[in-house]
């Protein structure tokens, strides 16, 4: 066992099962299931990461009711008819040697269906369907349905069941007086209002054996108005304890919320005084979740009495041996979940199916088997940006002998650059893994090499694969040769000097990156008191829904105005479930933002534009150029030349946005086709 894991290393028994650690795979949406060979695809999804040794899997959520689903197309368990679907995942899982949890989740007022329902009507904000509010015959008709749903998923095999009561789901609506609005004996006061999960999770218990392990997630902090208090949920998770749960798993926040909970620019472990207060308040074990993704930080909140478990979720998208490459001390070479969202949540609210823009295999290992090539070849790949190190590693894996030619001193390429905007330090440890798989794989690895097609001739590689990325796209404006003209690579790559006055040209996620990192303040993704002030989270948990009035921000930095052509709202097109993040982050920072401009000079004025015909004019000390990529194609005539046969990947491929998932998923899929 490793010292410095002694705590996370150690057994747990829950109801009947001992678990080997104390790691978790939490719930999550995937949408596998709306996939060709789902049940196959499910199974092989989470034997996985049964095989990768984490001690206890979370499923995605089924509804026990038609009317719970989350979506018409999302999982339902409500009848025999479909126990052996289940069978299959279960068995599958066991045979891996992994444990595995139902979740049982009615979507409430989230259901995206005409059919939704609710503890009073009131329509969620992020839900274009308004509820129809629930009988009192209906809420115990929904009580007994949770209790057929556990019992099916104990005949089905499973090792226990998870009830959802948090994120603002059903059973969270009715908790909250938010949207409780009833006046019957699910209504009204604490007790009143806790009813319903209390009664839910005492029939689950009389309806499934002692050894079938009943888990409750609790919302240990709202984070909406006229939420519940510290010592309302204390009060709540002891009465949850009494109805009969073995364990509390602690949700963060409703997806309503006007709080970041588990983006990047969260600090890792940011929830833990909310997890305490329930850790506190019961004798059962209680798990930690949410923007947990190091294994000593998950050490640390059990050696501190935080929690008795950690759910990670998204850290075992990255990489499904989180749990073994920990046993063996090989943290270096995990695979961290860098928080990005991109290929997972913002993919579920888009209606595609997750997976992980760090590591392309998630919900797709049927597709991108790991497997050994028939035959090993050499290999040359020219960039070490994302596109390049994924493809050199994976190449590797299956036994090729690979060449990593960078003309910079560094791996990464665009990584390093997105690394030193404020909220995605996370991308340092991508850098770190890709640093580890090299020495790992025995990658020749040659640095500050510019390589020419020449070379590449004369050295006798079975494949070239060029990754040369992008460079930056020029528009044609009158005064681009003006001293203050900057371009984004200047700006976060190389760090050059930038005025108090500062206008951005173009509002992709360039434009909004390079607006962040002129704002200059890193520490809200790294400070937890600094990050809970912003946010006006009330750490003491005294006030309803765990909600303060925000910090007063300090005065901006600089003064940055952004610009696009497109007449249409800036950052339209940043991720679902972040973009709102940054534009709320720029609007506290009073960052003006103008579309539909014409771009007419830059001087020593500033930026002269026009806007519905009227021309004005921004004083700049510098202007940023984030108005796109091109692909950097420089080898393409000389390669051509002399016949050397070539393939190209990441943005050599494909310019647009600075797109890793797309660059690492495309550079995937190639290394295993050879």
């Amino acid at each position: 066992m490793t010292a410095s894991f002694s705590q996370l290393l150690s057994p747990i028994k829950i109801a009947g099962m001992t678990l080997p650690n104390r790691m978790v795979m939490g719930a999550m949406h995937t949408r596998l299931e709306t996939l060709d060979r789902p049940i196959e695809r499910l199974s092989a999804f989470y034997a996985r990461r049964a095989e990768g040794e984490i001690a206890l899997i979370l499923t995605g959520g089924y509804a026990p009711v038609p009317e719970g689903v989350m979506e018409d197309v999302a999982p339902l368990l409500n009848s025999s008819s479909q126990l052996q679907e289940h069978r299959e995942i279960a068995a599958a899982v066991h045979r891996a040697g992994g444990r595995i949890v139902l979740q049982i989740l009615h979507a409430g007022r989230y259901a995206r269906t005409p059919l939704c329902v609710a503890p009073s009507e009131g329509k969620s904000r992020i839900n274009i369907f308004a509820p129809r509010a629930l009988s009192t015959q209906e809420v115990w008709d929904t009580v007994a349905a949770f209790a057929h749903t556990a019992a099916l998923a104990y005949e089905a095999g499973y090792d226990g069941v998870e009830i959802m009561g948090s994120e603002g789901y059903l059973v969270n609506e009715f908790t909250a007086a938010t949207t409780n609005q009833r006046t019957d004996e699910f209504g009204g006061s604490l007790e009143n209002r806790i009813r319903f999960p209390v009664e839910i999770v005492k029939a689950v218990r009389a309806k499934v054996p002692a050894s079938f392990a009943v888990i409750y997630r609790i919302s240990s902090i709202d984070l909406v108005e006229n939420g519940m208090t510290g010592a309302e949920v204390a009060q709540y998770a002891r009465a949850m304890e009494l109805a009969g749960a073995d364990m509390l798993n602690t949700g963060i926040g409703w997806h309503e919320s006007g709080v970041p909970t588990i983006a990047a620019s969260v600090p890792r472990a940011a929830w833990a005084h909310a997890v305490r207060n329930v850790k506190q308040a019961v004798g059962i074990p209680v798990m930690a979740s949410n923007r947990i993704n190091d294994p000593l930080v998950a050490e640390q909140l059990i050696r501190d009495g935080v929690a008795d478990l950690v759910s990670m979720a998204r850290p075992l998208l990255a990489d499904p041996d989180f749990a073994k490459k920990t046993r063996l001390g090989r943290q270096d070479e995990i695979n961290t979940c860098i928080a990005c969202n991109q290929a997972c949540l913002d993919r579920i609210f888009s209606e595609q199916t997750a997976t992980c823009l760090v590591n392309p295999r998630a919900g797709r290992e049927l597709d991108i088997p790991e497997t050994k090539g028939a035959s090993s070849r050499r290999i040359a790949v020219v960039g070490a940006g994302p596109a390049g190190l994924a493809f050199a590693i994976n190449a590797a894996d299956r036994g090729h002998r690979v060449t990593l030619f960078e003309a910079s001193a560094q791996i990464g390429g665009q990584l390093n650059m997105a690394k030193r905007v404020p909220g995605k330090n996370e991308f340092n440890e991508l850098i770190r893994y890709f640093s580890a798989q090299i020495k790992r794989t025995g990658i020749e690895l040659k640095l500050s090499s510019r390589v020419r097609p020449e070379d590449l001739a004369q050295s006798g590689f079975d494949e070239v694969i060029l990754a040369t990325g992008v460079i930056p796209r020029i528009p044609e404006i009158q005064g681009l040769d003006h001293p203050k003209v900057l371009s984004y690579v200047d700006v976060l790559e190389k760090g050059v000097a930038v005025g108090q006055r500062v206008a951005i040209l173009g509002a992709g996620g360039i434009g909004f990156d390079v607006a962040e990192y002129l704002l200059g303040d890193p520490e809200e993704s790294l400070d937890i008191p600094v990050f809970m002030g912003s946010w006006g989270v009330d750490r003491t948990l005294q006030q309803p829904g765990g909600l303060i009035r925000p910090a007063l921000p300090k005065g901006p930095a600089r003064k940055i105005h952004m610009f696009q052509r497109k007449a249409e709202s800036l950052g339209k097109n940043l991720g679902k479930t972040t973009g709102w993040i940054l534009k709320a982050r720029l609007r506290r920072a009073q960052v003006e933002m103008t579309g539909g401009v014409t771009y007419r000079r830059i001087d020593d004025q500033g930026l002269h534009y026009g806007v519905n015909g009227e021309d004005r004019v921004f004083e700049a000390d510098h202007v940023v150029l984030c108005t796109g990529q091109l692909s950097n194609r420089s080898l393409a005539d000389g390669l051509k030349q002399l016949g050397v046969r070539h393939q190209w990947i990441g943005g050599a491929d494909q310019a647009a946005e600075l797109d890793a998932l797309r660059a690492i998923d495309q550079a995937t899929r190639l290394a295993v086709s050879l």
